[in-house]
């Protein structure tokens, strides 16, 4: 039997799913609050995701596992062994979860929507904080630049268009003083 060392990617993780977890006994979002369906720019689109997605979705993530890794602060999703079937699986708990306003998992696309660009999750804070925003773009869109535009753009939806005050971005930077709004 093979022993799990408890890193700091696998402790945030644990806090994750207790978080998502917690968020099955209260209300994440405040019941007459309607989700937010689509971000657009000129570069991509934000929309939720669908278990209809998979097959483009798949494309992404196993183009990225190490850009996923490191942004999501996990070590263990997605394995180098994910299969379309499992990702159609979890892509059909992340559909349910957003109808049932527990977490919200959206797709980045192209504008056209022809390619999956990357992926956008909030799920419930823990210990303090409202929300966390995890999120990561394909290596493709990486090495075009789409990961500081996605950054921004998700930024600032959280503040203008979502009910949290308190948001955070883990394994991500904080924004410096300049970048900072009040």
């Amino acid at each position: 039997m093979r022993k799990l060392a408890w890193t700091s990617s696998r402790f945030v993780m644990c806090l994750c799913v207790l978080a998502a977890l917690s968020a099955c006994a209260s209300d994440f979002v405040p019941r007459d609050f309607e989700m937010p369906t689509l971000l657009e720019t000129e570069h991509f689109r934000v929309r939720p995701i669908r278990a209809a997605d998979a097959t483009e979705d798949y494309e992404a993530v196993m183009e990225s596992i190490d850009i996923i890794h490191a942004r999501l602060l996990s070590d263990t999703w997605p394995a180098e062994e994910f299969t379309l079937e499992e990702n159609r699986k979890d892509l059909a708990r992340k559909e349910r979860r957003f109808d049932r306003r527990r977490s919200f998992t959206y797709t980045v696309t192209s504008l056209d929507e022809s390619k999956v660009l990357g992926c956008v999750y909030i799920n419930p804070g823990i210990g303090g904080p409202d929300a966390a925003v995890f999120m990561w773009v394909r290596r493709s869109a990486l090495e075009e630049g789409l990961d500081p535009l996605l950054e921004a753009a998700v930024r600032e939806w959280m503040e203008e268009e979502w009910p949290f005050e308190w948001v955070v971005y883990p394994g991500r930077p904080a924004p410096g003083p300049a970048e900072v709004t009040t």
